[in-house]
């Protein structure tokens, strides 16, 4: 089993989602270094970019969208994620990201691949056409995938979702249609749009996508362990699993996975001072790209998550919400470790 994407081949298909707030540069970065093949950037509005190109100014820290699409070398295969409604913006934004062209790129890469947001269901998103909303309209899907395909030279993929609501699961239709377009890689969230992020998924949608489609299809949607990816591998025969939530707090689940599927023994779970470790390191990673006051305070949320199911959790957790620096958040895990 494995992917190829224009020039990428992906051993196993194993990918980090895109999650806005979560899936930044740092998190890939180490998501990577434990086994993540592939990954995505949080999503890029591709109107807000293409604006920010009018502004007379050139320093990027004034640039609201551009770090959003930062991409390092040490973060392997990555595509840029970006969202919208009407082609030409989604085109033109497409161009500017592979190329690097456009005001306050800090990119060192170009990206691996476009992915398109056709799966995101928040209000916000969907309220003007976009996400999820697209599900609702192929054919102006089809129309973004058409123009972002011929505006690029690397591979076009697109996030979907099961459907709109459980009137109307159209995965296997748009999924056609987007092939027709020019996508080279369709990933199927198996809920509905009205299902958000609640529990349980349909893995019968992810197979019917698989079979309906000559390029890769990926599977998402609840998947926690290496049981959860080989469970979806199986029942769909879809070529590769991305990761989502799954991975908050436990980017092992990527080597987890690497290794139940090469055969070899999966690990036990990581022990306290490498959870404290691999956390702070994540922690300052984010400190050095976005700087110390929107660093910890981002970071916070992702220390909170590395202590699931840990004694004493909770109230670690309440205090490193309140916590004013770096060396404090150490100090604090290092207590909870301790007892």
């Amino acid at each position: 089993m494995s992917i190829k994407l224009g020039n990428t081949v992906l051993k196993h298909g194993i990918m980090l989602a895109p999650m806005a707030g979560v899936s930044d540069r740092s998190f890939r970065a180490l998501c990577y270094r434990m086994g993540a093949e592939y990954s995505v950037t949080e999503m890029v509005s591709a109107k807000a970019l293409c604006y920010e190109q009018l502004s007379k100014r050139r320093e990027s820290s004034i640039m609201g969208t551009a770090p959003l699409a930062a991409i390092s070398a040490e973060e392997g295969p990555v595509a840029v994620q970006i969202f919208g409604s009407e082609p030409d913006f989604m085109s033109e934004a497409a161009k500017m990201l592979q190329d690097m062209s456009y005001k306050g790129c800090c990119s060192e890469v170009r990206p691996t691949a476009i992915d398109i947001n056709m799966g995101c269901p928040v209000r916000k998103i969907t309220s003007n056409g976009e996400g999820s909303a697209l599900m609702r309209n192929p054919k102006l899907a089809g129309q973004i995938c058409y123009a972002v395909s011929k505006a690029v030279d690397i591979p076009v993929t697109v996030k979907i979702r099961a459907g709109w609501d459980k009137d109307s699961i159209n995965a296997v239709e748009m999924a056609k249609t987007l092939e027709a377009s020019g996508v080279s890689l369709i990933c199927v969230h198996a809920r509905t749009k009205e299902q958000l992020y609640s529990p349980g998924i349909d893995l019968g949608i992810i197979g019917k996508v698989k079979n309906a489609v000559n390029i890769p299809v990926v599977g998402n949607g609840d998947i926690y362990s290496f049981a959860d990816a080989k469970k979806m591998l199986d029942e769909t025969g879809c070529d590769g699993v991305m990761v989502a939530r799954g991975a908050m707090g436990n980017p092992w689940i990527f080597s987890d996975i690497v290794c139940g599927l090469e055969g070899r023994e999966i690990p036990e779970r990581a022990k306290l001072d490498e959870i404290c470790r691999v956390a702070l390191c994540q922690l300052d990673a984010m400190i050095a790209h976005k700087g110390e006051r929107v660093g910890l305070a981002e970071g916070r949320k992702h220390m909170g998550w590395y202590l699931s199911g840990i004694r004493g959790a909770a109230a670690a957790r309440n205090r490193i919400m309140m916590a004013k620096s770096r060396d404090e958040i150490r100090e604090i895990l290092s207590e909870l470790f301790e007892d």
